[in-house]
C-alpha cells in the first residue's frame, strides 16, 4: 500500500514539478519530457533497490554516473539543472521510501516549495547575464565597465569576464552580470558613442 502511495506522490510531485513550474516558466518541452522520464526511471530503479539486497549506496553511484553523462550530452542552463536534480531527487525519496510515512512527503514539498520560491521572476528581477559582442577591443577594465553600463541602458555592472579581445578585428567577447534599472528602458540620444554591438544571450537571475 505504501508503494502505490509513494508512487502517486511521485506522480503528482513531477507533474507539478514539470507542468506547474518549469514548463509555464521557460517552455522548453524537450527537458520536460527528460525531467519526467528520469524522476519515472529512478522511481522505479529505487523501489526495486529498496526491496532488494543491492546496496542502495551502489545505486546512487549509478545515478550519479548517469546524471554525469545527461548534464555532458547537452548545455544545459544553471536553472534547468536545478529543475534536472529536483526531479532526481523525488524520484530518491519517493523511489526509497523512508519511514515514517510523512518524511518523504514533507520532503518532496519542500523540494517543491523551494522551486517555486527560487526561481519566481519576483527574486532578484533585476540580476541579469549576458554575452555581449562589442566591436571595440577594450582592455581596460574601467572603460569597459562604463561601456557596458552605457550599452545596457545604465546598469550597474557587477561583474565583466572577456572572452576574447580581437586586436586584430577590433572586437570584444565579454560575459557581463548586472543589475538592471528599475525603470523602463530609456532610448540613448544621437550623440551616444556605442552604435554596433550584440547581445547574444540573456537570462534573469
Amino acid at each position: 500500500m505504501n508503494i502505490l502511495l509513494f508512487a502517486a506522490a511521485d506522480v503528482a510531485a513531477i507533474l507539478i514539478l514539470t507542468f506547474g513550474l518549469y514548463l509555464r516558466r521557460h517552455r522548453r518541452r524537450d527537458l520536460a519530457v527528460s525531467y519526467i522520464g528520469i524522476n519515472i526511471g529512478v522511481f522505479a530503479v529505487a523501489t526495486a533497490l529498496a526491496g532488494s539486497t543491492v546496496s542502495a549506496g551502489l545505486g546512487m553511484g549509478l545515478f550519479g554516473v548517469l546524471s554525469i553523462i545527461r548534464l555532458r550530452s547537452t548545455e544545459l542552463e544553471q536553472h534547468e539543472i536545478a529543475y534536472y536534480f529536483s526531479a532526481l531527487a523525488i524520484g530518491l525519496i519517493t523511489g526509497m521510501g523512508p519511514t515514517p510515512i510523512w518524511l518523504p512527503l514533507a520532503l518532496v514539498g519542500l523540494i517543491l516549495i523551494a522551486m517555486l520560491v527560487a526561481d519566481h521572476s519576483r527574486v532578484l528581477p533585476t540580476y541579469r547575464h549576458q554575452e555581449v559582442i562589442l566591436d571595440r577591443a577594450i582592455a581596460n577594465d574601467e572603460e569597459l565597465h562604463a561601456h557596458l553600463g552605457l550599452l545596457l541602458n545604465g546598469a550597474t555592472i557587477h561583474q565583466a569576464v572577456v572572452q576574447q579581445l580581437d586586436l586584430v578585428n577590433d572586437k570584444t567577447i565579454v560575459k557581463v552580470r548586472f543589475s538592471a534599472p528599475r525603470i523602463g528602458l530609456i532610448e540613448q540620444p544621437s550623440s551616444r558613442t556605442v552604435e554596433n554591438h550584440e547581445v547574444i544571450t540573456g537570462q534573469t537571475r
